[in-house]
């Protein structure tokens, strides 16, 4: 059944859309979910990013999760978002009202 969710296609797709987020901005994996429209696929957008490296070169570290959490494994994504200009706040979240990327611009 994995396979049949997980094809090549579909990863592609989610990871056309990560590229599409600007330096300086994140999404959320719920919010990559609902542009390819699959809400419910926030955990699948998760998978995938863990192994885009195998895609090629794509700006994963601008994913984080709805509160603005970076990736718990995902040692290096503060320090990627803080090159590109985002601030954490005392709880080690991103400022979702401020740096979420408006997917409508």
């Amino acid at each position: 059944m994995a396979g049949r969710i997980l094809d090549e296609s579909l990863i592609y797709e989610i990871l056309s859309v990560v590229e599409e987020i600007p330096a300086g901005k994140v999404a959320s994996y719920g919010q990559l979910a609902r542009l390819i429209g699959r809400d419910k696929n926030a955990r699948l957008v998760g998978k995938v990013l863990s192994m885009a490296d195998y895609y090629g070169e794509y700006p994963c570290h601008r994913v984080v999760n709805h509160a603005g959490r970076p990736a718990p494994h995902f040692m290096e994504q503060r320090r990627l978002l803080e090159q590109e200009g985002v601030e954490f706040e005392n709880n080690g979240c991103v400022n979702m009202k401020k740096y979420q990327w408006n997917d409508h611009e």
